[in-house]
């Protein structure tokens, strides 16, 4: 406005041949000031449609098709793809799966176009969305992890919460990773509250009282449903903490309040034609007439849940109804229809969750995790003496094929001369190579000592299951003051020398020592189903020593050492790190979850988290100790081993 004004102003004093020249840039600046102005209405009814998704159906697909047809009309791709996706979340809100991945599809082939990673990263995450409504997990997760890649690439952090929190979305369908879809929900709430973004604490609070209410923690449950509901009030939205709401308290026997909460979802989802949350809503609402024996009634909503949920294929609820059609039959008498439905549950289940894709989902996340920690560990350089030894046995071979042609002349007395000048050097060039491989042993394992001698490099692998010991001395500084530098590594070597005979008799892989600690691991790096009791038994076995030691030393007047012991299972990520000094290593929340076992006994004790206790609770006695927390992971269940309940079959060598 501004500008045109002092264009006028200058008008006035030059000829009329320039006049007319300025009046055509004036019409020409007015024209991107028109096409500006369009951007901004393409914007806002852009708004307007997403506002609207959760409130109005109808209103959000008019905004999204108004903003596409002007997108298309001024030539605003961005705005075009936008509105495209804003017609795709109209179609995810009536339970349209089918069409709105086709306008998924369409909008990020526009954003691949323009190279534009953040609307790259909102439509992968939003097709992600699709598959998981549709039951396809391990086409949800790849989505999810394409899209949290770009995300983080860009520092998004609006969107790199909301992934997290789709990624646990995706864990919290299968019971054995629960855990790891708290994780991710705890993570991207954490965010979520650091960004000020109250939708995404809404939908963080609401998963995470799922799983409480899951695991029958009900009181954590409605404090985390209650959060959601305030902020989702009056929204779609707000379907999900008032069912699930309901489900606590059918759970506790109040059944009209849990009818209450679940017929406010129904209204809800029923107004605003959202026919994934009817269906949602009508499973808890058969589901608590079945709780309170009801079993006709239920099998009406079952019925009516079912028939929604194949209208829109969602089949996470139609498997729900299925199964909850079988078991209210049943109850009935009706066994020909409850074995029907049965046998659809067995099908539909089968195709959620079967094998292949859960190995599929877990690479697909190793590959992530790797990717995002390291590129590949660069391990192409071999020992140092094997290189000078190999250098130098080239430089004799050549200088003898030099002088070949002269020992020709004395050809008895050159080639005696030359066989026993070779044989001398393959003899140092084997003894070089022999106490180089001798030194590689003993600082990495036999396999993968193997791989980098073979092939130059070992490749970094993940283990599902490796059980980590971890040992620290009790008031090590305090004990190191007392004592002259030589005594105290003399009598620290003895106890790890001990430590590293005890490691080897258990099958256990010693990883290092850093200072006072010990660390160990069973599983690695050939993968075994005994490390959790080989770790326990060698845990008891160091003990035991420790106490002969106490007792010798305290016999001589002198002051004992006593040791803590902390063991976790878990999966980790193993490898060589370094060009030059190599080592051997482990990473990941197992190693950390088992120093923290170490940091949370006492000495003379063996103290192991609930999933060691798991895996050897028919062999010993155990105390339960409570819970510590663990950073990233939550709640850890304690336990010190007590004694032995029989004689456990452990792998020794």
């Amino acid at each position: 406005m501004i500008r045109i004004m002092l264009l006028s102003v200058f008008v006035f004093f030059l000829s009329l041949q320039q006049a007319l020249a300025q009046s055509n840039q004036i019409d020409s600046l007015k024209g991107i000031i028109e096409t500006q102005q369009d951007t901004v209405k393409v914007n806002t009814l852009i708004l307007l449609s997403t506002e609207h998704v959760g409130l109005n159906t109808v209103e959000a697909f008019r905004y999204a098709n108004e903003a596409k047809a002007l997108a298309e009309k001024i030539g605003f791709r961005k705005g075009l793809a936008f509105a495209i996706k804003g017609i795709g979340q109209g179609y995810i809100a009536q339970g349209n799966f089918s069409e709105a991945l086709l306008q998924f599809e369409q909008s990020l082939a526009i954003f691949d176009s323009m190279r534009y990673k953040p609307g790259i990263a909102n439509l992968l995450g939003n097709i992600g969305v699709v598959y998981f409504n549709t039951g396809d997990d391990t086409k949800a997760i790849e989505s999810y992890l394409k899209a949290l890649r770009v995300a983080e690439e860009i520092g998004d952090k609006r969107r790199i919460s909301t992934l997290l929190l789709n990624i646990g979305g995706v864990y919290q369908k299968n019971q054995s990773t629960l855990d790891k879809s708290l994780e991710y929900f705890f993570k991207a709430l954490v965010i979520f509250k650091e960004i000020g973004y109250s939708d995404g604490i809404g939908m963080a609070s609401m998963n995470i009282g799922e799983i409480y209410k899951d695991e029958g923690k009900y009181d954590s449950a409605i404090t985390y449903f209650d959060s959601s509901l305030e902020i989702y009030r009056g929204t779609i939205d707000a379907t999900f903490p008032l069912t699930h709401l309901g489900e606590i308290y059918a759970d506790q026997g109040d059944f009209e309040q849990a009818l209450m909460y679940q017929n406010r979802a129904l209204e809800i989802a029923k107004k605003l034609d959202a026919k994934l949350e009817m269906a949602q809503s009508l499973l808890g609402i058969a589901e608590t007439h079945k709780k309170n024996g009801n079993h006709k009634l239920s099998i009406s909503f079952y019925n009516e849940a079912k028939n929604i949920a194949n209208e829109i294929n969602a089949k996470n609820e139609l498997r729900m109804a299925y199964d909850g059609l079988a078991n209210a039959y049943s109850k009935t008498g009706n066994f020909k229809d409850a074995y029907t439905y049965s046998t659809l549950f067995s099908a539909i289940k089968d195709t959620l969750y079967n094998t292949a894709n859960d190995k599929k989902m877990q690479q697909l996340q190793f590959n992530f995790d790797i990717e995002k920690k390291e590129t590949e560990i660069d391990l192409l350089t071999k020992d140092k003496a094997l290189q000078d030894a190999t250098i130098q046995r080239q430089k004799i071979i050549n200088w003898a094929a030099g002088i070949s042609g002269f020992l020709l002349l004395i050809l008895a007395v050159g080639s005696y001369n030359r066989y026993k000048f070779v044989r001398k050097t393959n003899k140092i060039i084997q003894a070089e190579r022999d106490r180089s491989k001798e030194l590689l042993l003993n600082i990495l394992p036999e396999e993968t000592a193997k791989e980098l001698e073979t092939v130059g490099h070992a490749k970094t692998r993940f283990y599902e299951s490796v059980t980590v010991l971890f040992t620290d001395f009790k008031g090590f500084s305090t004990i190191a003051g007392k004592l002259s530098p030589q005594a105290l590594v003399a009598e620290l070597n003895d106890y790890f020398m001990a430590f590293d005979d005890i490691v080897e008799e258990y099958n256990l892989e010693k990883i290092k020592t850093i200072g006072d600690a010990y660390m160990c691991a069973g599983g690695i790096p050939s993968v075994n189903n005994t490390h959790a009791l080989n770790a326990v038994q060698a845990a008891l076995a160091m003990q035991a020593y420790m106490e002969n030691k106490i007792r010798a030393r305290r016999e001589k007047g002198m002051e004992g050492w006593e040791l803590r012991i902390g063991i976790h299972t878990g999966p980790i990520v193993a490898g060589v790190v370094g060009k030059k000094k190599y080592a051997y290593d482990i990473w990941g929340d197992t190693v950390n979850i088992a120093s923290r076992m170490e940091s949370n006994g006492e000495p003379g004790k063996v103290n192991i988290s609930s999933s060691t206790y798991n895996q050897i609770k028919e062999g010993f006695q155990c105390l339960y100790r409570g819970k510590i927390s663990a950073k990233n992971i939550g709640e850890v269940d304690m336990y010190f081993i007590e004694s032995k309940i029989g004689t456990p079959e452990v792998v020794r060598i």
